[in-house]
């Protein structure tokens, strides 16, 4: 297997515990050619990135992408939270410009727009409420709908989704879904009602370590099981 990219890594910017120029010389042992630098957006109320640091961050990329050019090539993105359930996440066009690309995901700690976004949160975290489901589901369709959004990251974890609605208009919008390899979503059974769709795919190590960037064992385990086409998965190569 050949990894071509890691898109979702985390650094000391959000709460990973490596720099990114760890994450790189990791990647680089690896031989990983394309390495995605992909903190917590700013609307995450513990560990979000501090908004001016994305500019700090696109400096220091472009300064290692110099440094390292015969080894790998660098990308600055950011995971933001999708906050509500118009699709709505911490995003905006001044942080675009500096952007390779951005991915999206829910996450508890992400600031609600209003009180219903509170108590759904409240009904995914503590309840663990199966009416959120229509909500989960419609926030993600509509983040895809409403931004342009590289990949959407462990959809289901955290709050139940209907995976079946996601993948269509992930489909539509050419949307990537995650095999995420520290969360088990996507997960098998999620993968077995999709598949008729032919989503496109990444895996994604989620990395908070220096040492998991690129560690795509448990979504390996996750693809063998669930016997996805191979070709479907676009950042590996078998």
């Amino acid at each position: 297997m050949k990894i071509l990219a890691d898109y979702h890594t985390h650094t000391i910017y959000s709460h990973g515990k490596g720099t990114i120029e760890e994450n790189v010389k990791v990647a680089i042992s690896k031989g990983i050619e394309t390495l995605g630098i992909s903190d917590h957006s700013y609307d995450h109320l513990t560990y979000g990135i501090k908004k001016n640091d994305i500019f700090k961050m696109r400096e220091e990329i472009d300064f290692l992408n110099e440094k390292y050019k015969d080894k790998i090539k660098i990308l600055l993105g950011v995971e933001s939270n999708i906050l509500d359930d118009k699709g709505n996440i911490d995003y905006d066009d001044k942080i675009g410009e500096v952007l390779d690309y951005v991915m999206a995901g829910y996450h508890f700690g992400s600031k609600p727009t209003n009180l219903k976004g509170l108590l759904n949160h409240a009904n995914n975290y503590i309840f663990k409420a199966n009416k959120s489901k229509e909500y989960n589901t419609l926030a993600i369709i509509n983040a895809m709908k409403n931004n342009d959004i590289f990949v959407i990251t462990h959809p289901g974890d955290k709050g139940d989704v209907y995976i079946e609605e996601i993948a269509k208009v992930a489909k539509k919008t050419n949307t990537r879904l995650e095999i995420n390899s520290s969360h088990k979503f996507l997960n098998v059974e999620q993968l077995k009602k999709i598949e008729h769709i032919e989503n496109t795919f990444i895996v994604g190590s989620d990395a908070h370590i220096p040492q998991n960037v690129g560690n795509f064992d448990l979504a390996l385990n996750t693809i063998k099981e669930a016997k996805i086409d191979l070709s479907l998965i676009e950042n590996i190569k078998f």
